[in-house]
Formats: structure tokens, C-alpha cells, sequence
């Protein structure tokens, strides 16, 4: 995973407003909100059962919030408050992790470790104020249960806006996620051990924003354009290409970096993952893609220039430029004083002759390891013991040692971190909180310890994560 990989996609098959707001695109379906008596606005968020349609006349029952799937768009600012109400009207216990948001520990919806679960037919109140900008996702994290709540449906996007941030006509989440279906177009058991064990559950549809893939969009010629790329799928490692548009990469994992455009257009796309995209639309009549790289390929999101050009509404947009470093973060990392840890990962099938894996006949519930022992469970009252314990502003380097025959997606929660050289003597010019380790390979990470609590490891392949791929560290 080094700056080439992440460029280039190889990685695995893994100042104000520059013109009026009223130019700029406004999100639909916006979460319900009540007011409080002390006037602050509480959005519920209410998972319950519902019915959707993948293709018209054919009913799925899922979960989801308010219904749906996936839940609404959350819009918030950063630095201001933000306060839900979680209501768990499903027959599962309920967290809700917020994927890649730097917030209080006791808000960041791990079950067994940072809380506990809301029980069914509860509710729980959530608040945080969001300290960074970015694109990032709320899902459930109930270990034993947490694949199986997300895959019926239960997983959004938030996007903290931040009012510094260069305006654009068109700002556009683009949450992707994948189904197993039935003939019958409902979903499939869950829980099968060779999932568990293995790549976890690929489902056969992918979705884009809840709806069959692709997304259409039109645009006007010169548009200046923001997708919002989210892997919301629990297992499903795969690339995305552009195609017919010349698109920037100005954020990773909610973070900015230095804007670049991919080489040979193609980037990773691991679930947890997500990528803030800009691009200019061209002519009337021109248009582009973004393919997710399965098979022959399969687009996400196709793009139509149309209408009249956006210069005779307004001025012409500057250059494209990043959107500047997050001064939260720090500019250095001094590894010379670097606390550090092995997080060594094993357990799982082994793949057949054939590339399949082979069937696992050991504990269903218990099948990875990490560093000998098995992370949270169903049911665990004790997490265990963390893999390192650190006082807040130490600097942490964690080698991710993948001793599986699968490539790991790995999540640390409540920080970002850098992907280091392969010599500990430098590291990737962005941040991530996500990363792929592939099979037989280490990969060290470095961040400072900022954030206070316990902070989960774990895999975002989330039949792995229920039956034991996680640990923690302890900030104090």
C-alpha cells in the first residue's frame, strides 16, 4: 500500500464561497428532526423494518433507518453540536459507530467496549460535536451481531460540511453497497461459517445511494462537481474507475490531501473506505463514468453534460486546488519516541485447490485471531486486555501483521493515522483510518494518541469482525 498503490488503484481487486449559495446543490431526504426544550434540534434515528424495491414490483424486507436504505443523509457543521435519538425497533441489540469521526469514546458505538447495546424496543440518546470536516459513516457495531445488521440495511453517510470549504454546483453522496438476493429477491441466511471464514458475504447486487446501480446524473457543461464516494458494503474489497472525466482525489477517509488525480484513473475501494472526488464537466453532449472494476465492469455512476453552460450563470471557478491541511492533525509524527505494538492477524479457511475456501469446521463464532486471542463476541461483558495501553499525545506505530491467506481491511477507531514506508522513515503524503493489508504482508501505521478512551482495531469485513477480528488500545 504504498503512495503508487493508493494511486493507482492496484491494491487488491483492494476562503468563502467562490459564488452564491443558491448556485450550490441542496441535499434531499434530510433525517426527521424535534426540537428540544433547550432549543437544540434532535434527529431520530429509528431502526425498524421496511420494504424496498430494487426492481419495481419485486419487494425486499430489510432493515433501516426510518425504513430505509441506506439511512438518511446526515449533514452537520463542523464544530457544532449534534444529537440523535437512536430508537431500536429491530429484534437485534443496537450500537451505532460513527466510521472514521474522531468524537468522544463514549459515543463511538462499540458494543462491549465503549458501551452497551441498546436492547430492542429501546431507545438511547447520541451527542457529539464533530471536530473535522469530511465524508464518513454511521452503521451499527454489536459484535456477533454487527454483519447481519448492517447487511439488512442499517448503514448512512455524514458528511461534516465545513463553511471554508470551496463551493461547488454539485455536492453528491455516493453510498455504495451490495445485496445477496434470493430468486425470490428476498435476502439470504445469515451466518453461513464459509462466509465468516473466508471473503466474507458478496452479495449479487450492487446499489448505489439504495437503488440499483448506476447513478445518473446531469450536469451542465463546466459544472464543477463533488462525489462522495462511500463503501458501504460489509465485504466487498473492489476498484472504481473514471472514465470520461478528468477527476482530483481532494479528500481520503474524510481527511484532505494533497489533491491528485489516479493514475491510470483507477483507486482501491475497500468497504469503510471513502474518497472525496472533484472534476469539471466538459461540453454539451459529453459525459463520463465511474465503474466499480468486477468482471466486464460495472457503472456506479453515470454522468450527462447538458443544458445551458454554467458560465452564464456564474463567474468561472478557480483552478482546482486542495482544500489545505486539517490543522487538528499534526504536521509531523516522531516515530523516534513511538510507542509500538504488533497486531498479528490469523485464523480463517484455507482456499481450496480451486481459489474457494475450503469448509471450516471449527467454532463458527470464534474463527480470527488477533495476537493468539479473539476479540468481542455476542454476549461479552469484557473486552479483554488492550494490545497496548498509551498516555493521551504519545505517538502509536502499529504494525498490521496479516498472517491469513485474505487480504485484511483493518479500521482504527477514533483516529487518523499515516501508512508508513516500508523503513520507518517516512509516510504516505494522506491520512487514512482504513487500510488493506494483504494476505501474507505487514503494514505499520503511525498516529498520535490524542483521542481518549478505549479505541477499537477491527476488521471492516464484518462477518470477520463478529467472530473475533479486533482488539484495542487504551489512550488514558
Amino acid at each position: 500500500m504504498s503512495r503508487r498503490t493508493l494511486l493507482t488503484g492496484a491494491a487488491l481487486a483492494a476562503a468563502g464561497p467562490l459564488w452564491p449559495k443558491s448556485a450550490q446543490a441542496q441535499t434531499s431526504g434530510a433525517a426527521q428532526t424535534s426540537a428540544a426544550a433547550d432549543g437544540m434540534p434532535t434527529v431520530l434515528l429509528e431502526a425498524k423494518p421496511g420494504v424496498v424495491e430494487f426492481q419495481a414490483g419485486q419487494p425486499t424486507d430489510i432493515f433501516g433507518f426510518g425504513g430505509k436504505a441506506p439511512g438518511p443523509e446526515l449533514r452537520l457543521r463542523k464544530g457544532e453540536a449534534f444529537r440523535a435519538k437512536l430508537v431500536n425497533s429491530t429484534t437485534r441489540p443496537l450500537t451505532l459507530h460513527w466510521h472514521g469521526m474522531r468524537i468522544v469514546n463514549d459515543m463511538d458505538g462499540v458494543a462491549g467496549l465503549t458501551q452497551d447495546p441498546v436492547a430492542p424496543g429501546s431507545s438511547a440518546e447520541i451527542r457529539f460535536t464533530p471536530p473535522d470536516a469530511g465524508t464518513f459513516i454511521y452503521r451499527p457495531l454489536a459484535p456477533g451481531f454487527t454483519a447481519e445488521l448492517t447487511e439488512r440495511g442499517l448503514a448512512g453517510v455524514v458528511v461534516v460540511e465545513d463553511p471554508a470549504a470551496p463551493a461547488v454546483d454539485l455536492d453528491r453522496v455516493i453510498a455504495v453497497d451490495d445485496w445477496r438476493l434470493s430468486d425470490q429477491h428476498q435476502l439470504e441466511p445469515f451466518g453461513a461459517a464459509e462466509d465468516r471464514a473466508s471473503v466474507g458475504r458478496l452479495g449479487n447486487l450492487l446499489t448505489v445511494n439504495g437503488a440499483r446501480a448506476p447513478e445518473r446524473i446531469s450536469v451542465a457543461p463546466g459544472a464543477r462537481v463533488r462525489l462522495r464516494l462511500a463503501n458501504l458494503c460489509n465485504a466487498r474489497l473492489m476498484r472504481i474507475r473514471f472514465e470520461g472525466v478528468k477527476a482530483f482525489v481532494i479528500a481520503t477517509d474524510g481527511q484532505p490531501t494533497d489533491s491528485f488525480e489516479p493514475l491510470r484513473s483507477t483507486l482501491p475501494f475497500a468497504p469503510g473506505t471513502r474518497y472525496d472526488v472533484m472534476f469539471d464537466a466538459g461540453d454539451a453532449g459529453s459525459g463520463g463514468s465511474v465503474t466499480a472494476v468486477i468482471g466486464q465492469g460495472l457503472p456506479l455512476v453515470e454522468v450527462k453534460v447538458e443544458g445551458e453552460p454554467m458560465s452564464a450563470r456564474r463567474p468561472p471557478p478557480p483552478p482546482m486546488a486542495p482544500l489545505g491541511d486539517n490543522p487538528l492533525l499534526p504536521p509531523a509524527i516522531p516515530l523516534q519516541k513511538a510507542q509500538r505494538a504488533d497486531v498479528v492477524i490469523e485464523g480463517g479457511a484455507k482456499p481450496g485447490p480451486d481459489g474457494k475456501a475450503a469448509a471450516y469446521a471449527g467454532d463458527p463464532n470464534r474463527i480470527w485471531t488477533i495476537n493468539g486471542q479473539g476479540g468481542l463476541a455476542a454476549g461479552d461483558k469484557s473486552p479483554g486486555k488492550p494490545v497496548l495501553v498509551v498516555k493521551r499525545g504519545a505517538t502509536v506505530v502499529l504494525a498490521l501483521v496479516n498472517r491469513t491467506p485474505y487480504p485484511q481491511v483493518m479500521h482504527v477507531h477514533g483516529h487518523s493515522f499515516r501508512l508508513l514506508h516500508p523503513l520507518d522513515d517516512g509516510w504516505e503524503p494522506y491520512w487514512l483510518d482504513t487500510v488493506i493489508v494483504p494476505e501474507g504482508q505487514t503494514a505499520r501505521i503511525a498516529f498520535v494518541a490524542d483521542n481518549k478512551g478505549k479505541w477499537l482495531i477491527g476488521s471492516t469485513v464484518l462477518e470477520r469482525l463478529d467472530t473475533g477480528l479486533s482488539a484495542w488500545i487504551d489512550v488514558s
